[in-house]
């Protein structure tokens, strides 16, 4: 693995007619539409971003209404389909808002709008377990303690590590296999006629196993001074199974640039954007 590298800023995007030096490790700042447009055609391998969210810091980043949230977003989708390799992925982590009462459709009408207009292919959806959501009250609802993680892709043929996240069994599974019955031992066909048939002895010797779509996680990250700063194991896990080592990584909306260190961290090559220059820090 690499030396991890600093978290540098540069107030003018260089030349991106060539991959070098010039532009990676690296946040650049200014807007992302016109930063991305500098940079040339399939030359990123993953990008990892939570945008600012229909109307949300609206004293840092001036707020984009619900209303024209996927006109914005489209625009900018459009060359992040284009940085992609063909093997590439896009993860967007973001969150309806409640609109008079009610949850607005944005984050629905963007989810088209990737699909059909810009051309992404939607794989998967994660959703994202705050274990620690404060607690509250509010009339219609009861305290938001989930997000969704996109997960969109250029090709049919994207890259894919799901051996790199692999997760510890539990424990209950000890105590399941010790009073596994005959059935238990055999592949089990659905009551419903599904089709789908399942075999709990399939979880016998193992320690390790693939992880679902649900990641029960904490939101807590580290004092960045970002009103919204991602917490490190959520684009570690995506870098993980989603590049190899020395892939490069962008996240267009960096914010403190987390996505950045993680990724000099993991040993791939780290790109970052970011329109407000006060949230970029130089780090080791």
């Amino acid at each position: 693995m690499k030396e991890q590298a600093a978290l540098y800023f540069t107030m003018q995007p260089p030349s991106f007619d060539v991959i070098s030096d010039e532009w990676t490790n690296e946040v650049h700042i200014g807007d992302c539409l016109e930063i991305m447009r500098a940079m040339p055609s399939e030359s990123v391998d993953l990008i990892v971003t939570s945008p600012p969210y229909a109307d949300a810091r609206r004293h840092t980043y001036g707020g984009v209404s619900p209303e024209k949230y996927v006109e914005w977003f489209t625009e900018r989708a459009e060359e992040m389909i284009r940085l992609l390799k063909p093997s590439g992925s896009f993860v967007l982590n973001i969150k309806e808002k409640a609109v008079d009462g009610q949850r607005h459709t944005y984050v629905l009408d963007l989810i088209l709008s990737l699909n059909r207009e810009v051309g992404f292919r939607w794989i998967e959806e994660y959703i994202w377990h705050k274990t620690t959501a404060a607690p509250g009250k509010w009339k219609y609802r009861f305290r938001d303690s989930w997000e969704r993680i996109l997960h969109f892709s250029k090709t049919p043929n994207l890259k894919m590590r799901q051996d790199a996240v692999k997760v510890p069994i539990g424990n209950w599974t000890r105590a399941r296999l010790r009073n596994m019955s005959d059935n238990d031992r055999t592949r089990q066909q659905s009551s419903t006629n599904s089709r789908i048939g399942r075999r709990i002895s399939a979880w016998e010797g193992k320690d390790m196993v693939y992880p679902s779509n649900v990641l029960h996680r904490s939101p807590v990250a580290h004092n960045t001074g970002h009103s919204a700063a991602f917490p490190e194991w959520l684009p570690e896990f995506f870098i993980n199974l989603f590049t190899d080592e020395g892939d490069v990584v962008l996240d267009p909306f960096s914010g403190s640039g987390t996505t950045f260190r993680v990724a000099s961290r993991l040993g791939r090559v780290p790109i970052g954007i970011e329109i407000n220059p006060e949230y970029v820090q130089c780090r080791s």
